[in-house]
């Protein structure tokens, strides 16, 4: 009773002063000077976490280069992405849970980095059985492992993030944000090129060697395997030399239990103005979740090399390391949510372009005797669209970053961020699973010789072809579905246009959470 009454006594101290104490309440201006070492070893653990990701998104692209791989596969392996987007039904077990001696943050990230490394490992051990050159795919079991990363990547994310608000000084604090997205690009970078570019033969031939020779510079296992021994040695150095701040020292620290973390999840989502925002976050992503989610693999099967995509793709990082440094006059003001809008509008306008460039690539695209040959203006056009809506992508995530650092209540703000975050991810995650999984319903074909004969499943696919027939695409599911989608798009943005315009020019009252009560029931 003498604990809660000194708790009580400081929440009662905190909501006096919430009127005149702002989000923003830091009055020096940030120097890195002592704090170097701090903020590269956070750019180093984000590289790491952005590896994992970068890997997964490599694998739907590999599996496209495979004749025998349908979009329902594709939708099968999207499942191992989803942990990014579920993070906040174990967060409060990290924040709760640790071992004083250790460290708060150390406690979780050492075993966390030491499994990561151990399952790349394990998995350069088997990953030419599940995924091999010639041959059908493992999906499940690909699906599996990649989950598991995904989830440790997930969990180190959630520590990582946490521990950069008392790693950094409190007047560099901001800079958390920088080492976040410029790690994760890095990192994503990394574990998509070395997989694509580097263990392509074509690529390496072409590109990177005088005289060709088969394979290329490395494999898939030798990349899995060389950061599997990252994973494990940076974790060692981390664990020996880098010693963990007490956390009974920070500002404010008020000391949680886990039935108190989970109930300090349910009052933020007990806030009104929050249920609103997370509806809206929830299905913002619906307009484009098509041309987002399959533009890429529908180019794959049109012809356009994977090796090419990834190029492009990799020099899309450029993107993602300048828009946060040229929107954040924008993005910093009171108003991030109305940019947000804005290229929500914009990109869904936008996505219409990409029906133009599907339809088009295979009547642009020469393939004489076996042999592929693009055009180089093809290759202008395909960057050009796609340069477009990275930046309006990206401006959509800084503003609503932005947004999130302004609202979250600052006793929890990692708590807080994590919930937003995840609600946003969530609503990326669920739309790319069901975009892809609605593709192969929405595409209608017909047998060339036998009109009755849709296609519809793998029998009657087999029965046309056994006859001699073709099965003919006469409705293709990628035109529906974007149609569809960027409809509801619309429809969201006339919806959820006010609200959120609403939402933003509300004060910290709407979204502090009364964590007084919480901890009152909770004992």
């Amino acid at each position: 009773m003498r604990c809660l009454k000194m708790i009580s006594s400081n929440i009662d101290e905190n909501e006096k002063e919430k009127s005149t104490v702002g989000y923003d309440s830091n009055s020096s201006k940030p120097n890195l000077k002592g704090d170097w070492s701090n903020f590269f070893l956070l750019l180093l653990l984000y590289t790491m976490q952005g590896f994992p990701l970068g890997l997964t998104s490599s694998i739907p692209i590999l599996l496209q280069s495979q004749n025998d791989i349908s979009y329902q596969d594709q939708a099968l392996f999207s499942l191992a992405g989803w942990p990014f987007s579920l993070k906040l039904l174990w967060a409060p077990l990290v924040d709760a849970l640790y071992i004083q001696k250790i460290g708060r943050r150390k406690s979780w990230l050492i075993p966390v980095q030491y499994l990561m490394g151990i399952s790349f490992l394990y998995m350069a051990k088997e990953i030419d059985n599940f995924l091999p050159d010639t041959g059908t795919p493992n999906i499940v079991i690909l699906m599996c492992m990649f989950l598991i990363s995904n989830f440790l990547a997930a969990t180190q994310d959630i520590v990582v993030d946490s521990w950069a608000l008392t790693m950094l000084k409190k007047n560099n604090v901001g800079h958390a944000s920088t080492c976040n997205t410029t790690g994760q690009a890095i990192g994503i970078m990394l574990g998509s090129v070395f997989p694509i570019l580097f263990a392509s033969e074509d690529f390496c031939n072409k590109y990177l060697r005088d005289t060709p020779t088969s394979g290329g510079l490395v494999t898939m296992k030798s990349v899995l395997y060389v950061w599997g021994l990252i994973f494990i040695c940076v974790t060692t150095l981390i664990a020996i030399f880098k010693k963990e701040n007490d956390c009974r020292l920070e500002f404010e620290h008020v000391k949680l239990n886990v039935t108190q973390n989970y109930s300090l999840l349910c009052d933020i989502l007990k806030l009104p103005s929050i249920r609103i925002l997370a509806v809206a976050l929830l299905t913002a992503k619906v307009g484009f979740s098509v041309t987002d989610t399959v533009t890429y693999l529908e180019l794959v099967d049109a012809g356009v090399s994977k090796d090419d995509i990834t190029v492009i793709n990799t020099g899309m990082f450029v993107v993602k390391i300048i828009i946060p440094l040229v929107t954040a006059k924008y993005t910093s003001g009171p108003k991030p949510m109305s940019i947000y809008l804005n290229s929500i509008a914009m990109k869904l306008i936008w996505s219409l372009t990409f029906i133009l460039l599907v339809y088009f690539t295979p009547m642009l695209i020469n393939n004489d005797d076996g042999n592929t040959n693009i055009p180089m203006y093809y290759y202008v056009v395909l960057i050009l669209i796609l340069f477009v809506d990275e930046i309006l992508s990206y401006i959509m995530f800084v503003a609503v970053l932005a947004f999130f650092s302004r609202i979250s209540d600052p006793r929890f703000g990692g708590t807080y961020i994590t919930f937003l975050n995840t609600v946003t991810n969530l609503g990326a995650t669920w739309t790319s699973t069901v975009a892809l999984g609605a593709i192969d319903l929405l595409t209608f074909k017909k047998c060339s010789f036998d009109p009755f004969n849709y296609c519809s499943t793998l029998d009657y696919k087999n029965t046309c072809e056994a006859d001699g027939g073709d099965c003919i695409t006469t409705v293709d599911g990628f035109y529906l579905g974007t149609l569809l989608s960027v409809t509801f798009g619309f429809t969201w943005y006339a919806y959820f246009k006010n609200i959120i315009r609403k939402l933003q020019t509300k004060g910290a009252s709407h979204w502090m959470v009364n964590i007084k009560r919480t901890i009152t029931e909770s004992i």
